[in-house]
């Protein structure tokens, strides 16, 4: 296949892409660029490289959801977080940390379906649910992760990550997943 004919092809099924697709596409953009911009807005030094590799990785994750660029995304945005923030947690920490959520969640959607196809309300119901409990769940870990970061409380990463993998169960069960196969 030529470069034309890929791009015709694309074409083609960006005309034919359906609601749900395009909408979860530029949630996608969106909850991104919100990351990238609360960090690049930030006082501390950050490396130079970080838009550099993130920008176009945001690019081809809303281009192709179902490739490793969103992975990379968010793994580039977190480690330039991660080496150069400071170490208290605040809004910004929080803001961040949930659009790098909706924008993993906001893929896994989008990557399980072919631009063109047509999602039923009911398959987008039962990711509303999960996303808002995920969603939510962030800011309510950050607090918690403050107020025992602020006690001094011995084995504030174990309570840190109970709360963690308590939310990640919430969230399986809210969205109707069982343990056992059926």
């Amino acid at each position: 296949m030529t470069a034309a004919e890929r791009i015709s092809l694309w074409l083609v099924q960006l005309r034919a892409a359906g609601e749900a697709a395009f909408l979860a596409r530029l949630v996608i953009a969106v909850a991104g660029g919100v990351a990238l911009l609360i960090s690049w807005l930030q006082p501390w030094d950050q490396l130079d490289l970080i838009p550099l590799i993130a920008i176009p990785m945001l690019v081809a994750t809303v281009i192709l959801p179902d490739s490793l660029a969103g992975l990379v995304f968010i793994i580039v945005v977190a480690l330039g977080w991660v080496f150069r923030a400071p170490s208290e947690v605040d809004w910004t920490v929080v803001v961040t940390g949930i659009a790098l959520l909706v924008v993993h969640l906001a893929t896994a959607f989008t990557a399980q379906i072919p631009s063109y196809a047509r999602v039923h309300p009911d398959s987008l119901r039962r990711w509303l649910l999960p996303g808002a409990i995920a969603v939510l769940v962030g800011p309510v870990v950050a607090v918690a992760v403050a107020v025992v970061r602020g006690a001094d409380v011995r084995g504030s990463l174990l309570v840190t990550v109970g709360a963690l993998v308590l939310s990640t169960v919430a969230i399986w069960f809210a969205s109707g997943q069982k343990l056992g196969r059926d």
